[in-house]
């Protein structure tokens, strides 16, 4: 047909015929959530992976614990420094109270980590599989929504650990001193003077504490895995991908926890009256402005260093043990459901 034909008018009194539609492409899938991992399983592999890390870091918890109650409520200068760093604390620990006070508070402090992070992972875990963390911000509010629950489980746990870990000989005592005999005997100290409340004492401290800390941790190692990944750096199945978000995941994790971190420990330790109420702080705000008011807003910041060289290879064995954990799980479902 030539092209002047093609460009004539169609006679009068045709019908106009449209042309066919064109075919759609198919709707896209819709994006399924990452698969979830039993609840159970997913609560003892989030408690193993930061009890494996808790071994090799609770030294450097004991160095902090003892460096955020030095100088308490006292102006700089005005009190002997027997701790002046990381590396000489440890030394002074080991000299003094020899290799096992470097691990004072081990038995509260794993267990501690494993109710704690147990309950914080599993139900970060949960909400993950159930898409929550893929809305703006999700990542976040499921962080502190886990952080706060585990924190508060777990609450007991931290009062002994602190107990503890600041227990030493008086040449190198700082903070009060509540001299338990061990583990059981503190439970049962603390519980035949306070009541059950009493074991709770300075939960007010650890919830905001682990809240922001958790927030921190789970959103910027998910996100810091999904931009290592894009990357391409790694294999998308390396644990080196793991790990590289974890150790992010860590300076994040210092930075905003510290002054938090400080304030918890202040609140667990205090002496408490005959009403079982706090002998130097009333609250959080209180021990916050106390703090500011005594020592300057860097007493905020005791301890930064031990905080740092103890969050950032916790974050990161933590995190990459139970992401590892996690891959293996989820591995096995899948095999067992193509099967």
């Amino acid at each position: 047909m030539e092209e002047s034909q093609l460009l004539e008018p169609p006679p009068r009194g045709a019908r106009f015929s449209p042309p066919p539609p064109c075919p759609q492409p198919p709707p896209a899938p819709l994006a399924l959530a990452p698969p979830a991992v039993w609840p159970p399983l997913d609560f003892a592999m989030g408690a193993l992976a930061c009890c494996g890390a808790c071994v090799f870091t609770n030294p450097l918890e004991v160095v902090k614990t003892r460096l955020q109650l030095q100088g308490e409520l006292r102006s700089r200068g005005s009190y002997q420094r027997h701790y002046r760093g990381v590396l000489q604390a440890l030394w002074l620990v080991g000299r003094t109270d020899g290799l096992r006070g470097l691990q004072k508070g081990l038995s509260a402090g794993l267990l501690y980590q494993g109710l704690m992070n147990g309950v914080r992972l599993g139900f970060y875990s949960y909400t993950e599989a159930a898409g929550l963390t893929a809305v703006p911000g999700g990542s976040l509010v499921a962080g502190a929504t886990a952080g706060a629950l585990g924190a508060f489980v777990a609450s007991p746990a931290y009062l002994v650990k602190t107990h503890l870990q600041a227990q030493t000989v008086a040449t190198i005592a700082v903070g009060h001193q509540h001299n338990h005999q061990g583990v059981s005997n503190a439970f049962a100290t603390i519980y035949r003077r306070e009541g059950v409340v009493g074991l709770w004492r300075g939960v007010n401290g650890a919830v905001p504490r682990v809240m922001v800390g958790s927030a921190a941790q789970l959103a910027t190692f998910s996100s810091a895995k999904d931009w290592v990944s894009r990357l391409q750096w790694f294999s998308p199945n390396s644990w080196l991908v793991a790990l590289t978000a974890a150790m992010i995941s860590g300076v994040a994790v210092t930075i905003t926890m510290t002054p938090f971190d400080v304030i918890s420990t202040r609140l667990y330790n205090q002496p408490v009256d005959e009403l079982h109420r706090g002998r130097l702080y009333r609250g959080f705000l209180d021990c916050l402005l106390k703090v500011c008011r005594t020592e300057g807003p860097l007493g905020l910041y005791k301890g930064m260093g031990p905080v740092f060289f103890r969050l950032a290879p916790h974050t990161m064995l933590s995190m990459l043990f139970w992401d590892l954990m996690r891959q293996r799980a989820l591995r096995y479902y899948d095999s067992r459901g193509r099967s």
